[in-house]
């Protein structure tokens, strides 16, 4: 069974399709190293695409010790996965939970990314729904924990940016749900505890951001509510960065629309590898409205 060895020991699954540049895609809370099959298979026609689960998502190995389980941790995980493929830089494709790790690699390694795709990225973010975030976080954790990720799984994937896919793929969804009560309990649990509720609000990265300059895609569904003001501020302040926004879609965007993920992505993508991604115009970064001041 195909791993990497990350520096504190944990051994992280992985599956590899293709040649060519590489694409490493990062996994959602609710997802896997599978939910990334529909853009596996299509960008395997032209780059080397690398899927992993984090640690915690068997057969990744789960940690006891919840303190193994943060930030820092998801992002050097992907770090792992490319150092242990002997891979110098890729293309970091992440949404939600990997869409943050996505971010925090270009922010801590932008010598290691060949560009960013930091898609559903933004629970928790607003300071004014911290503490709303901790306490669900906190439950949630607890319930997963308890009645664990077969009964829990279920509550889960009929969340409010979930059911828009259930809406327009039942059988795509069925499988999302399926796959989320096969994960562990104690890895989801951890997870939701060290990653998802004490990582950084993306506002207290504004500086980091400001000085990023890998070229960077935000890509939010238009429904996927607590993502949406999280991603016109990085438009606004990552200068490397576009937005897009896909049409009546939810959090699961990769799976609810795989045909204009892929081709957002792709084209996105072939715009780097071309050297034609350029940083945005200064002179559109004002608060005036018609014309720049004083001209």
């Amino acid at each position: 069974m195909p791993h990497v060895t990350t520096k504190d020991g944990v051994a992280l699954y992985y599956e590899e399709v293709g040649s060519g540049t590489p694409i490493v895609f990062a996994h959602e809370f609710g997802g896997d190293f599978r939910h990334w099959e529909p853009q596996m298979r299509y960008f395997a026609r032209t780059h080397r695409c690398i899927a992993f689960n984090a640690r915690g998502y068997p057969p990744s190995d789960v940690p006891e010790d919840p303190e193994m389980y943060s930030q820092d941790h998801a992002r050097d995980d992907v770090l792992a996965v490319l150092d242990g493929l002997d891979i110098e830089k890729a293309h970091i494709n992440g949404l939600s939970m990997g869409g943050f790790a996505s971010l925090h690699m270009g922010l801590a390694y932008p010598e290691r990314c060949l560009s960013l795709v930091v898609a559903g990225c933004g629970y928790g973010a607003k300071a004014d729904a911290k503490e709303q975030f901790v306490r669900e976080t906190t439950e949630v954790a607890d319930r997963m924990e308890n009645e664990t990720m077969a009964v829990f799984g279920k509550v889960y994937a009929l969340g409010p940016t979930r059911v828009q896919f259930q809406n327009k793929d039942p059988r795509g969804w069925q499988e999302f749900e399926d796959q989320i009560c096969e994960h562990s309990s104690l890895g989801s649990a951890n997870t939701m505890r060290g990653v998802q509720r004490r990582r950084p609000s993306l506002y207290d990265l504004e500086d980091q951001m400001r000085d990023l300059t890998v070229p960077t895609l935000i890509v939010n569904g238009d429904e996927d509510d607590p993502c949406l003001d999280a991603g016109l501020y990085m438009k606004r302040t990552i200068v490397s960065s576009a937005l897009v926004l896909m049409p009546r879609t939810g959090h699961l965007c990769n799976l609810e629309e795989p045909a204009l993920y892929n081709q957002i992505c792709g084209d996105f993508m072939g715009r780097v590898e071309a050297g034609r991604w350029e940083m945005r115009d200064p002179r559109s970064m004002t608060t005036a409205i018609i014309a720049t001041p004083g001209k």
